[in-house]
């Protein structure tokens, strides 16, 4: 097997919440709590899970926009947290992100040409004017964008043609790893899956490995070979998508499962409907609040990870 391209160990982030009193201890939000994965070569990771579950802030801390309060994130061995500004700077040419809206994330002020030629200023100096503007015009037509586009700016384009000019400024300084946190949702569900497509097209001609973040298992079951289900910060399943999407074990997957028409799971078992107690427990399982099949256990035992079958399960009802 090949070493991990990308592994993040123990990971934790909190962050403080709005102080409520003038004396004691400030509250904290734990945002993402003890999450740990890695990522092989040429293979693409979907984090899933409902808004607030920590996907953003896994995003950010494996992409080391922010430090976190425990664990580590090493890319291709080389531990992230223990480089300084400088050698941090020339490693994130290996890696970069492509955000969720195209149109926000796009300088308006900028033509498409300097968009896009932007990373290479930084990664690659040396180059001149016009070598810049040759790499910049390749990268345009690897997204199926014309040369035409180089002196247009962002506002003369569609949101799926907006995304492959962020895909291009994403690729153009030739990265292993692409980090995308939810590309498609700000897209039309016509437009969704011609950029879904290009994505994997590229991965497969360029040997990209991809992390992706989104909200929609149907798109995560489309462009993901592995995937990880965050509840709350907590990593609750993971394994092969296809291991997890045809047979969830976690009583969340299955309810997030069952409500995507789109994926067809196994229909011998029970559909799982969540309660609408969405109060964070204070002990226990993080899930016990909103799962139909809680036990006291539950409430008061907080589940590890363990091996079910191809996958984890942080259940105590798995197993």
């Amino acid at each position: 097997m090949s070493a991990p391209l990308v592994e993040a160990k123990g990971l934790v982030r909190r962050y403080p919440l709005k102080r409520k009193r003038l004396f004691g201890p400030v509250p904290m939000l734990t945002a993402v709590d003890d999450v740990s994965f890695s990522i092989t070569p040429g293979r693409s990771l979907g984090i899933v899970g409902e808004s607030g579950s920590g996907k953003s802030t896994l995003a950010r801390l494996v992409m080391a926009l922010e430090a976190p309060d425990a664990g580590s994130v090493a890319f291709e061995g080389e531990d992230l947290l223990g480089l300084d500004e400088a050698t941090l700077r020339a490693a994130r040419r290996q890696f970069q992100m492509v955000f969720q809206d195209p149109f926000s994330s796009l300088d308006p002020r900028m033509t498409v040409a300097s968009i896009v030629a932007e990373p290479l200023e930084v990664a690659e100096p040396a180059l001149s004017a016009g070598e810049r503007r040759a790499r910049v015009a390749a990268m345009l037509e690897a997204v199926s964008l014309p040369e035409t586009a180089l002196d247009r700016y962002p506002h003369e384009f569609s949101g799926g043609q907006r995304q492959r000019i962020a895909l291009a400024r994403a690729l153009v300084t030739e990265p292993k790893l692409v980090v995308a946190d939810e590309p498609v949702s700000a897209l039309d569900v016509s437009v969704q899956a011609q950029v879904l497509n290009l994505m994997a097209d590229l991965r497969q001609a360029r040997g990209l490995t991809y992390l992706f973040i989104s909200h929609n298992l149907a798109v995560v079951e489309h462009v993901a070979d592995d995937v990880l289900v965050l509840y709350r910060g907590r990593v609750v399943e993971q394994g092969e998508t296809t291991a997890v999407f045809d047979n969830p074990a976690h009583p969340y997957t299955r309810a997030l499962v069952d409500a995507v028409p789109g994926i067809d799971a196994s229909e011998a078992r029970e559909r799982v409907v969540l309660k609408d107690d969405g109060g964070r427990a204070m002990g226990g399982c993080a899930f016990a609040g909103r799962c139909p099949f809680v036990t006291e256990r539950c409430r008061a035992e907080v589940p590890a990870l363990k091996l079910h079958g191809s996958r984890q399960v942080a259940c105590h009802l798995v197993g």
